[in-house]
């Protein structure tokens, strides 16, 4: 175990779950939370949150979901199923019964939140609470997207492209790529430091973090819209808090908590004053309403 430069009091680690081996930052002391991240980001996104959770009195595992950061990248071609959202929420779920948490609660930024979508389908005995942030459902947005959506959230459709297309292209000027991907969807001026930046790149460059990046997306626009129609008429047993920014598109182009509430029994909705990188952006107004919601 080594301590972590971004999170502070954090020590990070790797563990074996799943035939996938995990990167991962933890602290704390009581009831447990699981932290995922989006993409491109990995668990260094909640640098500015985590060490309150721990002060807040719980136990926080913060993850790099599969493909991305220092996690494994698993190999994976058509038809994606080593990233569809089903397998990366068994990776989680097997880590935190690794660490002794049999039921926790899980706040998923983008991506991670899709991963924590699926893990409350399926894992309904390990999740406790859920919190989404700046999401709609994955089937939802892809029903209703219409050219705003697809213009905006242009990498929906690049990245979903046949491999090896996408990733030749950012291969070669990963930089470049990154810095405008981030750059297009913060809208607070320094939320991310070139310390941070360096950081996500340093990753980011990796040929392999690229193509399982792209599987990623490849499977949410296949198995996974296959999973999600098969369990249209199930709803999500564990409260919801839905939290997205004022700043950007999913709130701009969807009644979030509506979305939600055609996902599960219990939501609450709430926009905060910034862009998409909400863990980043606005880390006081994000556990303004998390802890409260996780102590409910």
């Amino acid at each position: 175990m080594t301590a972590s430069r971004f999170l502070d009091g954090f020590t990070l680690r790797d563990e074996t779950v799943n035939g996938v081996r995990l990167h991962f930052a933890s602290a704390g002391e009581g009831r447990p939370v699981l932290l995922l991240h989006g993409h491109p980001q990995s668990h260094v996104v909640w640098r500015k949150v985590a060490p309150a959770l721990v002060k807040a009195g719980y136990s926080v595992v913060a993850s790099d979901l599969r493909g991305y950061g220092d996690s494994e990248k698993v190999e994976s071609h058509a038809p994606h199923l080593p990233y569809s959202k089903r397998e990366m929420a068994k990776d989680q779920v097997a880590l935190m019964q690794a660490l002794g948490h049999e039921r926790f609660a899980v706040v998923g930024h983008d991506r991670g939140g899709r991963v924590a979508h699926r893990m409350a389908l399926d894992h309904p005995e390990a999740v406790d609470r859920l919190v989404v942030l700046d999401i709609a459902p994955t089937l939802t947005m892809y029903e209703q997207t219409n050219q705003e959506f697809a213009t905006c959230y242009f990498w929906w459709f690049f990245l979903i492209q046949p491999e090896d297309l996408p990733e030749r292209m950012i291969g070669q000027d990963p930089e470049y790529f990154l810095r405008r991907h981030i750059g297009g969807q913060v809208k607070t001026p320094g939320a991310v430091t070139e310390e941070v930046m360096a950081e996500y790149l340093r990753t980011y460059r990796d040929p392999a973090t690229i193509h399982a990046i792209c599987e990623d997306y490849r499977a949410a626009s296949k198995i996974d819209l296959q999973h999600d129609r098969a369990d249209q008429d199930r709803r999500i047993e564990a409260p919801v808090l839905a939290i997205w920014g004022d700043k950007g598109v999913v709130g701009d182009l969807y009644d979030v908590e509506q979305t939600w509430r055609d996902k599960a029994r219990t939501v609450r909705g709430v926009a905060l004053a910034c862009g998409h990188a909400i863990p980043e952006e606005a880390p006081d107004a994000l556990l303004a309403e998390v802890i409260p919601f996780l102590a409910s």
